[in-house]
């Protein structure tokens, strides 16, 4: 019968005997090294001892039996805790036996169902002269050069250079200052009123103007606040990009256009290859833990709920948010990740026990690869890395992550890839 959590209680005793043995020994020692007032070093009675020093002999017995009793116990029902065990409601009276509880969680038994030959799908995307197209053209936006217009006024597609003050109209917001803007006059990014305000004007004129930025507007400082915006046109630029030629493509490291056409191909398949090997693994996990309904460690399951609030917490970070100043519900977040951080605890489970079933192991050549991967992007010397991780004790888990990634690399070899047409296609 499957255990419907993997939490497990032991209701143990320590028989009087041993106890009583345990606490003369204890009893001894704090006679042999206790100052007591009138008596000289190692001399006070025993029961004086037994007395003064009762909690701390109590505290001393807890420690030198219970451990021992525990992993008796343990040994003898073939339990193997992954959280340390919490030990409550002791009960002991001299001369009695000592009973106690302890609570921890293991990892629960499952059987193995089928995992090889898996059918996944896999989207299939084709890399096509309308891509390598798109690609150059990003290229040429990218060496685009800026060159001034004179003799007429602002239009439509032209990029307006200015310097600009902006003044708020609510207190405690910062002023916008700026010279050598490049505003572009009809661009989508543009807002309305400075494409309203510039279309028609010419170097040297001088604007004044009010702006309210929308309340989705991505600067969170800027959304919602009104603005009065003096703006001095300084020069009024085209966007020239460069023709689409063998030169261009020397400039990219090319012999000649078609080369660079098919440098292109090549990295755009490059990374179609990485995006459907992702997007497979992802379908093959998925498929792989869908059969199993076994119950995950508690203390798994939370670890995991923190990695994926970390993960938007380093995401918010990375677009230069500071995660402290959004209105985001961080506890009803952590509990929404519950469901998914279930699936990832099984997931890992899954894999452990599929790469022990195939002898799968980690070797030293793959450790030192990705320590060096990993110190390339933190900066670090990939030994002041190694021993970084050895210290902080998260070695082990990187040679379990690895372990799982070649797992999970493994099975989608051994898988039957059914190739369908990507979402929305």
């Amino acid at each position: 019968m499957t255990e419907a959590t993997c939490r497990r209680e032991l209701e143990l005793e320590v028989a009087a005997e041993e106890v009583q043995k345990a606490s003369e020994r204890i009893a001894k020692e704090f006679a042999r090294v206790a100052r007591v007032p009138g008596f000289r070093p190692g001399k006070a009675p025993v029961t004086l001892i037994r007395r003064r020093f009762a909690d701390d002999i109590k505290s001393e017995l807890l420690q030198a039996v219970v451990p021992d009793c525990l992993e008796h116990a343990l040994t003898e029902k073939k339990m193997v805790p992954i959280t340390q065990p919490q030990v409550d409601q002791v009960s002991f009276v001299e001369n009695g036996p000592l009973k106690f509880r302890a609570v921890f969680e293991v990892l629960p038994q499952f059987e193995l169902q089928n995992y090889k030959g898996l059918e996944v799908e896999v989207p299939e995307f084709q890399i096509t002269g309308k891509e390598v197209d798109e690609t150059l053209e990003q290229m040429r936006e990218r060496a685009a050069t800026f060159v001034p217009v004179e003799g007429r006024a602002i239009q439509d597609g032209d990029f307006a250079q200015v310097n600009l003050t902006g003044m708020p109209r609510t207190p405690g917001v910062d002023p916008i200052k700026a010279e050598g803007v490049l505003c572009h006059i009809g661009g989508e990014e543009t807002l309305d009123a400075f494409n309203e305000h510039l279309r028609g004007a010419q170097t040297g004129d001088r604007k004044a103007f009010e702006v309210t930025y929308p309340a989705d507007y991505p600067d969170a400082k800027l959304a919602n606040q009104t603005f009065d915006y003096a703006v001095e046109v300084t020069a009024v630029k085209e966007k020239r990009k460069p023709e689409l030629n063998d030169e261009f493509a020397k400039d990219l490291e090319a012999a000649t256009l078609a080369e660079l056409r098919e440098k292109i191909k090549n990295d755009l398949e490059a990374v179609r290859d990485r995006r459907q090997r992702e997007i497979g693994r992802a379908n093959l996990l998925e498929k792989l833990v869908a059969p199993y309904d076994f119950p995950a460690p508690e203390a798994l399951v939370e670890h995991q709920m923190d990695v994926r609030v970390e993960r938007n917490v380093r995401a918010l970070a990375a677009q230069g948010v500071d995660p402290r100043a959004v209105n985001v519900d961080w506890a009803a977040l952590r509990q929404r990740h519950r469901d998914h951080a279930l699936k990832d605890v099984r997931a890992e489970l899954l894999l452990d026990r599929i790469a022990t079933a195939e002898n799968m192991e980690v070797t030293e050549a793959e450790i030192d690869q990705e320590v060096r991967r990993l110190a390339g992007h933190s900066g670090e010397a990939p030994e002041a890395l190694l021993a970084r991780l050895t210290k902080q004790g998260s070695l082990d888990r990187m040679k379990s992550k690895l372990r799982s990634d070649k797992t999970l690399d493994w099975l989608y070899q051994h898988s039957r890839i059914q190739p369908t047409a990507p979402t929305g296609s």
